[in-house]
């Protein structure tokens, strides 16, 4: 993976940080895997706007991702590495020998011809996925179930994954991308290696209209708004502001909106870093 910084031939590309998508091999998505997607605008069923700074952007399709990975026994063929519009990570072409195609999300290092299998007793390899129970400690895993058999729900943005900590007859403990430690059952499926994309984070947009064409409208600050509009809102001059909250008064920072009975504080063994 690279990235490209563009020459400041326009305003726009003064500060812009690209992807030059050299792991990318195929542009156009299978036809058969991918579902369309409607936009809503912030709109509910009657037309009147619920979530505000949503509109526009480019039109997308969905492309459908096996997160479950329980074809298993059967190998597979990395055929294509493909852009998706939908994640930050890429997502890989899987060809079974026994003639089904399957999207799964991309992880890094992994090559065009490389063999994939799910399962137990399976090789450690990267792109494999097995149960936690099956895993070496040490490994970096990512696209972990948090119940068995729903489908990957943990470190599936590009570039994370989580470190196996630890594990017992029933529990297995990972060290989340957050600093967060907790407990899985064994049972529950996890991928070797480290999701793809990882130099996202340095991208930069580099104008406002990148945001439009991804659908975010432009956010109007709190302070700038009258004292009808927000809690933070007027004042004389710059004289406004008060403890950050939200437009519903919700305290912003420092203040914790976690559930004290939440189900799964007995999973989590150490909370993630302030």
């Amino acid at each position: 993976m690279s990235i490209r910084k563009l020459k400041p031939l326009t305003p726009g590309q003064r500060f812009k940080i690209v992807n030059n998508f050299d792991q990318i091999t195929h542009s156009i998505p299978d036809r058969n895997l991918t579902r369309g997607k409607s936009k809503s605008g912030g709109r509910n069923n009657y037309g009147k706007m619920t979530v505000r700074y949503l509109g526009g952007g480019h039109k997308k399709r969905y492309r459908i991702i096996d997160f479950k990975r329980r074809k298993f026994g059967i190998t597979s063929i990395v055929k294509t590495i493909e852009y998706d519009p939908n994640r930050s990570s890429f997502i890989a072409l899987l060809h079974y020998k026994d003639g089904e195609k399957r999207y799964i999300l991309a992880l890094d290092k992994l090559k065009i011809g490389q063999e994939i299998i799910s399962g137990k007793g399976i090789p450690f390899n990267i792109g494999n996925s097995t149960f936690l129970s099956e895993i070496p400690l040490g490994t970096n895993i990512s696209c972990i179930e948090l119940r068995p058999g729903e489908g990957a729900k943990i470190a599936r943005s590009a570039g994370s994954y989580a470190l196996l900590y630890a594990r017992d007859n029933k529990y297995a403990t990972i060290k989340l991308p957050s600093g967060e430690v907790r407990i899985i059952l064994n049972q529950c499926m996890a991928t070797i290696g480290i999701v793809s994309n990882l130099d996202h984070q340095l991208e930069k947009y580099g104008k406002a209209g990148k945001n439009r064409h991804l659908g975010r409208r432009s956010r109007t600050r709190g302070v700038a708004m009258n004292p009808v509009d927000h809690p933070m809102g007027g004042g004389e001059g710059k004289a406004s502001g008060g403890i950050p909250r939200s437009r519903k008064g919700i305290p912003s920072k420092g203040f914790r909106t976690r559930s004290k009975k939440k189900y799964s504080d007995k999973y989590i063994l150490q909370r993630r870093k302030k």
